[in-house]
């Protein structure tokens, strides 16, 4: 079974440490455009290699970003929203925002203006 901390574990500085990365902000970010989609671990292929990716989702799954549910082979990932929503109100919008900004890596079919699909 995955660890998930529960809302009340979620730590403000864990959160703050593992959103310093760039490929999991870009990953923060490539979630947060989907509306609450889950997208698959081989959608954020582009971003790092695959041992790498699995190293990203893990830090943010344990600080408590993103939960990861298994279905079937695959597992689907999700930001944990209404969790860091009730426990640091605004934080998140405010990291999106801020990371808007900046030159994050970007997924392949970003570059051709398409939505990544689940």
């Amino acid at each position: 079974m995955t660890y998930h901390p529960s809302a009340e574990e979620i730590d403000l500085a864990a959160v703050m440490a593992t959103l310093g990365d760039s490929t999991r902000l870009a990953i923060l970010g490539h979630l947060d455009r989907q509306d609450g989609r889950p997208l698959m671990c081989s959608d954020f292929t582009a971003l790092a290699s695959k041992s790498n990716l699995t190293y990203h989702l893990g830090r943010m799954r344990e600080s408590g970003i993103i939960r990861l549910e298994k279905s079937g082979t695959c597992k689907m990932i999700t930001i944990r929203r209404d969790d860091l929503d009730a426990r640091f109100p605004g934080f998140l919008d405010s990291v999106l925002k801020a990371a808007e900004n900046m030159d994050l890596p970007a997924l392949e079919c970003e570059d051709e203006d398409e939505t990544v699909e689940a």
